[in-house]
């Protein structure tokens, strides 16, 4: 249980255009717990690289609370 990082997909339904990537973006990108992260418009997807000990559950209720649904793919 050494893990450094953990990889999570997230599958965004409601994300419609750039506007709500760059809304998605501007939360993840305040996250002191994301290592990385990529959202993907085409997909409905993002990629979010965590740090060790971090919690899933606080990253997607905060894309919750901009109006998406989100469900972890991984």
């Amino acid at each position: 249980m050494c893990h450094k990082s953990e990889n999570f997909t997230l599958s965004i339904e409601g994300m419609r255009c750039e506007g709500c990537v760059k809304r998605i973006e501007n939360i993840l990108a305040k996250e002191k717990t994301v290592n990385s992260y990529d959202v993907s418009l085409d997909d409905k997807k993002v990629t979010v690289l965590l740090k060790k000990k971090a919690d899933i559950a606080k990253i997607i209720e905060k894309i919750e609370n901009l109006d998406f649904k989100v469900t972890i793919m991984k």
